[in-house]
């Protein structure tokens, strides 16, 4: 069994450009706490096989998702929980004036930053 604390400062940065601090890991995923800086827009990526489950803790922002199908743009708002299956292409930015924070389960563990691709996305990044 394990427990760990929320770290101070981040741990790394994710491909996309959002601030990480690893929570718990284990051998069917792993969690982290995402944070985007107020006015962020992160670079599309498409994940080639880790399947993530967010919800997001406070803040306001946008996701938006592609699966070659279909395309949608979610609100992101503390209590709104998304999923993005391997493959999907994302991109997601903060519009409040509080930076957006979410927890991020992904399914396998993150096998490291090879994981994502980038592609085209919807709004021009900012970092």
């Amino acid at each position: 069994m394990k427990q760990t604390v929320l770290p101070n400062f981040p741990d790394a940065k994710s491909p996309a450009g959002a601030e990480i601090r690893f929570i718990m890991d284990g051998p069917t995923g792993n969690m982290i706490h995402s944070t985007v800086p107020p006015g962020q827009v992160n670079r599309a990526t498409r994940h080639k096989t880790v399947h993530e489950f967010w919800h997001v803790l406070e803040g306001r922002g946008q996701i938006w998702r592609s699966d070659g199908v279909k395309e949608t743009t979610v609100d992101l708002e503390a209590g709104v929980s998304i999923d993005i299956p391997a493959g999907t292409a994302f991109q997601y930015r903060c519009d409040g004036d509080a930076s957006l924070k979410f927890i991020c389960i992904s399914m396998p563990p993150w096998p490291g930053d090879d994981e994502a691709e980038y592609v085209k996305g919807v709004w021009l990044p900012t970092v």
